[in-house]
């Protein structure tokens, strides 16, 4: 798995890689593909979220829980699916805050690239899952890795955003050091799904005060269109 991590990301997750849960992970994941089990996204994909945007180039971080677990949909980018994929509740409801907040009209598609090429880290809080079963590989090892990726951006000098959807996203902020000096920007609200985007997502202006937060800090604000 080491050899797979893009090069900035490397002197982070390089300690992480060689402990041993980190190599049962990555034994456990082949151990469940070679008895015939699919794991979304496909190889070549897990780690695209690390490799669209580097380290030095991270802004904001979006957080999630894991991948999509249908096939064709996952892609490496929390929320995100490639162009030609039908759009998921939780990215509508993500699409409709952003034309509330910057009245922007909706994409026509899901594939959330242009923002990660901008330095938005979309990160799942677990890279992989089992086909049609959602939470099947979290508790495997994935968390001391993505932990590590979120720490490190943390631990940057340069201030980021970090934008939590849910509680799952927001227990994630007890990595996120520089917090009590108010470095950082912490954008804190309801998941985006159907169940719960009525009880404060809706309203709660993630992309401006994000761009605004930027801006202030002379980072640029990020297109959020594309």
């Amino acid at each position: 798995m080491s050899d797979c991590i893009p090069e900035s990301w490397r002197p982070v997750l390089a300690p992480v890689l060689a402990t041993p849960e980190a190599r049962r992970l990555g034994g456990w994941l082949k151990a469940e593909e070679a008895a015939g089990k699919t794991v979304y996204p496909p190889r070549g994909c897990r780690l695209r979220a690390l490799e669209l945007t580097p380290l030095d180039e991270v802004r904001a971080v979006i957080l999630g829980q894991d991948p999509y677990h249908g096939p064709g949909q996952a892609m490496g980018l929390c929320f995100s699916v490639p162009q030609g994929e039908a759009i998921p509740p939780s990215l509508r409801n993500i699409h409709k805050e952003l034309t509330s907040d910057l009245g922007l009209a909706p994409p026509s598609h899901g594939d959330l690239s242009g923002w990660a090429r901008q330095g938005v880290l979309l990160l799942n809080n677990t890279l992989t899952v089992e086909a049609g079963r959602a939470g099947s590989h979290a508790g495997r090892g994935w968390d001391a890795v993505t932990d590590a990726c979120v720490a490190a951006v943390a631990a940057r000098e340069e201030p980021s955003v970090f934008i939590l959807w849910g509680s799952h996203a927001q227990g994630k902020a007890k990595r996120i050091e520089g917090l009590r000096e108010g470095r950082h920007c912490v954008i804190a609200s309801p998941h985006p799904s159907p169940l719960s985007a009525h009880r404060g997502f809706f309203g709660s202006r993630p992309f401006s005060r994000a761009n605004e937060f930027l801006v202030s800090i002379g980072r640029g604000r990020i297109d959020w269109s594309s």
